[in-house]
This record gives structure tokens, C-alpha cells and sequence, in this order.
């Protein structure tokens, strides 16, 4: 993701439960583990001095076993639970020190809620269900009301908006809770084991909904889940939880490359890479680019110059225009063609290099031409060999991020048109 500003900045923050709180933060400060703890004093610690920053617009993830501290930690950001020590700053604002009415007004201006178990009220219709929020707020009915009604779009519910809670599905239902949550135009979302109660295919769906929402409604969200899978899909960053403490924060890419320690290996243990690791993890530096003002005659030089059987064609902005092979330049010298602007067209294959490998594998299987990384607006960043792809996908053991397969591309893959290229030549 793209650095912007800190929007949600923790420090130090700890929660225990239990009536001699200063004495067990003291046991904290002083290294005693959770479990020592609770044996010597009875007192639980949930969350145990947790630090990190979230920025605007991100989707931080929180995942941990069953009992990690995860949930208290995120009911601690809005203060459903108390901390016992520590800073929660947003918008740097202090949310640790705020009064009860100015928290109050806070949380239902800044901060909006999605829980496990919907929370919604069966009483309610849906629409009165998403208005809760601006009602609460003492917005204009009409107001609140088409808010609303925009908002039900949004989620996919338009036309249920006078269904009741018990006439819904469970998928149905997470999207009014959903829509309720983002009716108000919160700040920030904190989604508290949000899909953990749909059943798989729901689950995937909703999952696969949500990251569109947020790429239009671009909210800074905390997501907790237990589910790595989940977390990997979701997540620009992820913490893993043990104990209430973290014991690791990075990209997916990170974690699943470079885990801390045992703990995290074991979590990561059976995710394939090839949903994780991006194309530009892997791509390399192409081995000839020509401008689309150039004619056949020079790329034929260029690639007997750099012993190559095609060229990327880009325009003088570097965006990519298309490819051309040897034997494609020899037909252009034989019709007469001069520019090889005039060789282009869309049978090029390319791909982000934001996306994943295993999205790359699925398009470079629809070609036999070489595949391109490109950027969000089309420019050339780089090349996918096929070779590379192959490896990554099956984990092959790559204690320096590939560099020696990248300087060491496999003689086969290009070995048919090297063998003609070198034919020709003779």
C-alpha cells in the first residue's frame, strides 16, 4: 500500500483484569510471562504492552488464537474496555484521557463497530436498522433516511430495506450491520470477527465485497480474525498475536516470506505462496526495450546486439505498447513495414506487479509470448519469466529472493526461437 498519514497510533497499551492492577503492571515491567502471572496472582493479561501505528486508509488485520487478546485489544482502541495503561491516539487525539461524554461523542462521529453476531435489532426493519446511527446523532430524518437508502445500495441490499432481521441470512444480515456501520461515515471501522459466523462460500463472497467497499469507501479499518486465510486476503498489514503481545507485524508478502519465529512459520505453514507472493517480488529487468518510433531494422540489430528473440515495444513515457519476436521483425523487413509502432496491438500479455503469482500463472498460461509487469497506468516495470513463476509457486528454497534465478533464467525457455535465432544468423 501506498504510505499516507498515521491515523491510528497506539503506544504501550496493556489490559489486565483483575483488582491489583499497579502491582501486576509492575510484574509486566519486570518480564514475567501471562502465565506466570495468572499462576502467582490470579490476574488475566489480555493485552501486554501492544505499539503500533495504523495509517489512513488501511486495512490492519489482527489474527491470533482463540484467547490471544486480539478482540480485547480492539474494544480497548474505543474504549468498550478500559485499558489499564497505554496511549490510543487518533487524529492526534488522546482517546485514553477523553471524559465519558466527549468519548461518547467521539466514538459515534469517528468510530463505527462490526460484530461477529450482527447486533442487530429484531424489532427494526433494515433501513431502521442502518438509520440507528444518524438517529443517534440527531441528523434530519429525511436526511438520515436517504443516507440510509444510499448506504443499502452500497452493501447490495437495495429492496430490503423494509425485510426484518429473521426474514435475512446470515450474509444478509452482516451487510446491514455493515451498512450501519458506514451510514454514520465513520472515520475509522472496527470489525470484530465480521465474517466469522458465514459459511464458507458467504464468507468468501462478503470477503471479496468488502475489499471493494473499502477501495471506494476508503475507511481506515482494524480487522480481527482468527482466520489466516482471511487475514492474507484482507489485510495490508498484519499483526499476529501471542500471549497479548504481538509477535509479528508486516505485509502479507513479509509474513509469509520472512516469519519471525516458529509460531508464525507454523501459521503460515500450508498457505500457498502463490496467493501471497506479488509479481514484483519476482519479475526481472527486460532484456531489450524499443521505442515505437524505431523500425524493424533496428530492433533486428538490437536483438542479434543482445542475443534476444523479442523486444518490449514502449512509447517515450515508457508505457507499454506491446511486444515483438524475431521472426515478426523479419516479416516487418520483408513488408516493407517501418515503424514498429505499426507491429503493436493488444496480444501482449501483462500483468500489475501488484497482483499475485498465481494470478500471473493463470494469465501466462492463455499466451506463449513472454509476460509483462506493468503498473497501474500501464508503463513497463519489468518481465515474468516463466521459470520464476514456476519456482515461487511451488516454494522452491530461494535464500536471496530469487537473484541467482533471475541471472540464471533456464536455457529452455527460450531454447526454440534461440535455436532459429542462431540458425539464421549463421
Amino acid at each position: 500500500m501506498k504510505e499516507t498519514e498515521v491515523k491510528i497510533s497506539c503506544h504501550n497499551l496493556c489490559k489486565v483484569f483483575g483488582p491489583r492492577l499497579k502491582s501486576i503492571l509492575n510484574s509486566i515491567s519486570a518480564g514475567m510471562t501471562k502465565e506466570e502471572i495468572l499462576e502467582q496472582t490470579g490476574h488475566v493479561v489480555a493485552v501486554r504492552d501492544v505499539s503500533f501505528d495504523v495509517h489512513e486508509g488501511e486495512i490492519f488485520v489482527i489474527m491470533g488464537l482463540s484467547g490471544s487478546g486480539k478482540s480485547t485489544l480492539i474494544r480497548c482502541i474505543n474504549r468498550l474496555i478500559e485499558p489499564t495503561r497505554g496511549q490510543i491516539v487518533i487524529d492526534g487525539i488522546d482517546l485514553a484521557k477523553m471524559k465519558e461524554a466527549e468519548l461518547r461523542n467521539f466514538r459515534r462521529k469517528k468510530i463505527s463497530m462490526v460484530f461477529q453476531h450482527f447486533a442487530l435489532f429484531p424489532n427494526r426493519s433494515v433501513l431502521d436498522n442502518i438509520v440507528y446511527g444518524l438517529e443517534i446523532q440527531g441528523t434530519d430524518k429525511k436526511q438520515r433516511y436517504m443516507r440510509a437508502m444510499d448506504t443499502l445500495e452500497m452493501v447490495g441490499l437495495d429492496g430490503w430495506e423494509n425485510a426484518y432481521p429473521d426474514e435475512l441470512s446470515g450474509g444478509m444480515r452482516q451487510r446491514v450491520g455493515l451498512a450501519r456501520a458506514l451510514c454514520v461515515d465513520p472515520a475509522i471501522l472496527l470489525m470484530d470477527e465480521a465474517f466469522s459466523a458465514l459459511d464458507p462460500l458467504i464468507r468468501r463472497e462478503l470477503q471479496d465485497e468488502f475489499i471493494d467497499l473499502m477501495g471506494r469507501a476508503h475507511k481506515t479499518t482494524l480487522f480481527v480474525t482468527h482466520d489466516l486465510s482471511e487475514a492474507l486476503k484482507l489485510g495490508d498489514r498484519i499483526a499476529i498475536m501471542r500471549d497479548g503481545e504481538f509477535i509479528q507485524v508486516g505485509t502479507p508478502e513479509e509474513l509469509v516470506a520472512n516469519p519471525a519465529d516458529e509460531f508464525v512459520a507454523d501459521f503460515i505453514r500450508d498457505i500457498p505462496r502463490g496467493k501471497v507472493i506479488l509479481v514484483r517480488n519476482i519479475m526481472v529487468e527486460p532484456k531489450l526495450i524499443l521505442y515505437d518510433w524505431q523500425g524493424p531494422q533496428v530492433a533486428l540489430f538490437a536483438m542479434r546486439a543482445r542475443n534476444v528473440d523479442h523486444a518490449f515495444i514502449v512509447d517515450v513515457k515508457r508505457k507499454l505498447k506491446g511486444l515483438v519476436t524475431v521472426d515478426e521483425v523479419k516479416r516487418a523487413l520483408g513488408n516493407n513495414i517501418q515503424r514498429l509502432e505499426l507491429m503493436t496491438g493488444e496480444g501482449t500479455p501483462r500483468i500489475e506487479s501488484d497482483r499475485t503469482i498465481e494470478e500471473a500463472v493463470r494469465l501466462a498460461t492463455t499466451s506463449e509470448k513472454p509476460l509483462a509487469a506493468v503498473d497501474e497506468n500501464g508503463n513497463l516495470l519489468g518481465e515474468v519469466p516463466r521459470v520464476l513463476l514456476l519456482s515461487a509457486m511451488v516454494g522452491a528454497e530461494d535464500t536471496n529472493n530469487g537473484e541467482d534465478d533471475k541471472e540464471n533464467i533456464s536455457a529452455q525457455e527460450r531454447l526454440p526461437d534461440e535455436d532459429k535465432f542462431s540458425a539464421t544468423n549463421n
